[in-house]
């Protein structure tokens, strides 16, 4: 079998940034798949499930709801190796396209201070599982050392 696209990506190099991971022709439109890398892949202690259930919840509310972006959300999830998460959206985007999105997604998750959305036995299969104060920490941390001052070594994949 082939390797997937993820598994072709140098993940000794990779650095958190907004990277395309792929696009993939859906009738007559593209989906694009961005890698939400959040922290140093094999270098950085991961993320725990906690909090990334917690981003997962206010994220894919906030893209959601968004004015411009809501009907173009396809999936918002964590990836399996807990260093980031996934988001497909509806269109042919590049990595740079939706920085303004993600600055303001992230601010979002780092100024909640509310309720999770989706955080009850009847909502989520898994409620109890969430740190909205680490999810918090977790946002400030990628917009102050990533998002705010982004560059192209954080938008294009490593080689």
């Amino acid at each position: 079998m082939e390797k997937i696209t993820s598994f072709t990506i140098d993940h000794i190099k990779l650095q958190p940034g907004v990277y395309v991971s792929r696009k993939d022709p859906f009738g007559d439109q593209t989906i694009t798949t961005f890698d939400l890398r959040m922290t140093s892949p094999n270098e950085e202690p991961v993320m725990n499930t906690a909090e990334m259930h917690t981003i997962e919840h206010l994220a894919a509310t906030f893209l959601r709801n968004h004015t411009n972006y809501g009907s173009k959300t396809i999936y918002f999830g964590p990836m399996g190796c807990r260093t980031g998460f996934y988001l497909l959206l509806a269109g042919n985007y590049e990595s740079r396209d939706i920085v303004p999105l993600m600055i303001e997604m992230f601010e979002f998750i780092r100024d909640f201070h509310d309720e999770v959305p989706g955080a009850s036995p009847k909502d989520c299969g898994n409620y109890l599982d969430m740190n909205l104060g680490m999810a918090n920490y977790l946002a400030k941390k990628y917009l102050d050392e990533v998002l705010y001052h982004i560059d192209e070594s954080r938008l294009v994949y490593p080689q």
